[in-house]
């Protein structure tokens, strides 16, 4: 069974921390979300976290909600943590994102709570590459390809 995507939030602005929620957004193969100011690293894509790890961080009482912690897509029904690098995944009709590796979590998260960011190693998901430019939308089936 396919799991959804929950989430989709980006960084509009230059030097600024601060993500905006989209309904849909375009994703370029090679790039990201199409205007996110963190699109074209090599290495990083997208942030992409599963809302069932940001359920038990939650629980640990940690800050979360769409882009608290820096990602840009949330999926549900996927578990990121078992996913090995080179795992694709089709969101939607037309975009398939690749696993490049987990992801390192930031120092700047050591702002939104002091436990952080060594105790979220291994915790927040995945760094992607678009591999196949797409529209997505929160909804959509996020799917193993």
């Amino acid at each position: 069974m396919p799991g959804h995507l929950a989430s989709i939030v980006y960084s509009p602005q230059p030097g600024s921390f601060n993500r905006h929620p989209l309904p849909e957004a375009m994703l370029l193969a090679g790039y990201g979300i199409e205007g996110d100011r963190k699109g074209g690293h090599p290495k990083r894509n997208l942030n992409v976290m599963d809302q069932e790890m940001l359920d038990r961080l939650a629980a640990e009482g940690y800050p979360t909600g769409s882009g608290v912690l820096g990602e840009n897509l949330i999926v549900s029904g996927v578990d990121l943590g078992a996913q090995p690098e080179g795992a694709r995944f089709r969101v939607g009709l037309e975009a398939v994102i690749e696993v490049v590796r987990r992801r390192e979590p930031c120092y700047k998260l050591t702002a939104l709570d002091p436990r952080m960011p060594d105790s979220v190693i291994d915790r927040v998901g995945v760094m992607a590459r678009v591999v196949e430019s797409g529209l997505i939308r929160v909804g959509d089936a996020v799917a193993a390809v």
